[in-house]
């Protein structure tokens, strides 16, 4: 459902570090562009899922770990969760210090998300947009640095900085015959429970004329929402926490993806390198895991 939304930097401009984001993700998209799966993001999990099982491994859902004594049986444990879960599942068997950081995590700001399903494409003012899978819509640089900023600051903008993808023109099977589909979403404070879709609409519009006559459904979510549906999602933070120049390398605490709690790990966007879809905080996790059953 969320792949590709850590596409840009949650942190307002003027942050230390902020264009660091930029640059990275400009580079990457001049070298091979924003590409998105054939038939939905849910590919890329079925695939994962069914090579694990090839190899003999057992996937279980539907089944909440409410304590990690629940799991007392497993010989290595690699949680995909951020501190909050962490603490409420472990933290009655973390050394102070350990809880202590956690507990000074910081979240960032929420995002509210828009699903549409359309009877034709957007219909962009600028004929180039129609030619991305991925499009930022913003209007001025002040408007889309106040956007940005007013998130942090616990408001919401009226011309939101949205980003937005129209993968149906690229993938056919992601929507009925003559058909399209869109999502997009903006930033928005910490668990904000205000309704945006207007705001967003009208931004789409703004650039695209004669967009709100190609709606045939639509479907929002605010952070709260985005919460429950997820609970890694804290207040609807997608970059597992912040990532600012003081938490994004030694994300949570300095021992990354170790704790304190011998072969208990944490492997989620929490850890280096932070959000995106890159599988790379499992990928590390997991050698830490196995560097360390090596050493026993």
């Amino acid at each position: 459902m969320f792949a590709g939304m850590a596409a840009h930097s949650v942190l307002p401009l003027e942050s230390i570090g902020s264009g660091a984001f930029g640059w990275v993700l400009a580079i990457s998209a001049h070298a091979v562009g924003w590409p998105i799966p054939r038939g939905g993001s849910q590919k890329l999990a079925n695939a994962l899922a069914s090579y694990f099982e090839s190899l003999g491994g057992k996937i279980v859902t539907d089944s909440p770990v409410c304590s990690l004594d629940e799991l007392k049986d497993a010989r290595m444990v690699l949680c995909d969760l951020t501190p909050r879960q962490l603490l409420r599942i472990a933290g009655d068997k973390l050394p102070g210090h350990y809880r202590s950081k956690l507990e000074k995590y910081r979240y960032g700001p929420g995002v509210f998300k828009m699903d549409w399903a359309l009877n034709g494409p957007i219909p962009w003012a600028a004929g180039e947009c129609a030619q991305a899978a991925t499009v930022h819509v913003g209007g001025t640089f002040e408007e889309i640095a106040d956007s940005e900023r007013a998130a942090w600051e616990g408001r919401t903008h009226d011309r939101p900085f949205v980003l937005l993808a129209q993968p149906s023109l690229f993938d056919s099977s992601r929507a009925p015959r003559g058909g399209h589909i869109a999502w997009a979403y903006c930033h928005v404070p910490n668990g904000s429970t205000e309704n945006i879709t207007e705001r967003i609409e009208s931004q789409v519009e703004r650039f695209a004329p004669g967009f709100r006559y190609r709606i045939l459904a639509r479907h929002a979510m605010e952070p709260v929402e985005l919460e429950e549906h997820n609970a890694n999602l804290i207040g609807g933070d997608i970059t597992g926490g912040t990532q600012d120049i003081w938490q994004l390398f030694l994300r949570p605490t300095r021992s990354l993806y170790r704790t304190p709690i011998k072969n208990l790990y944490l492997c989620s966007s929490s850890t280096p390198p932070g959000a995106g879809v890159h599988g790379m905080c499992g990928y590390h996790a997991a050698l830490a895991a196995l560097k360390d059953c090596e050493t026993l």
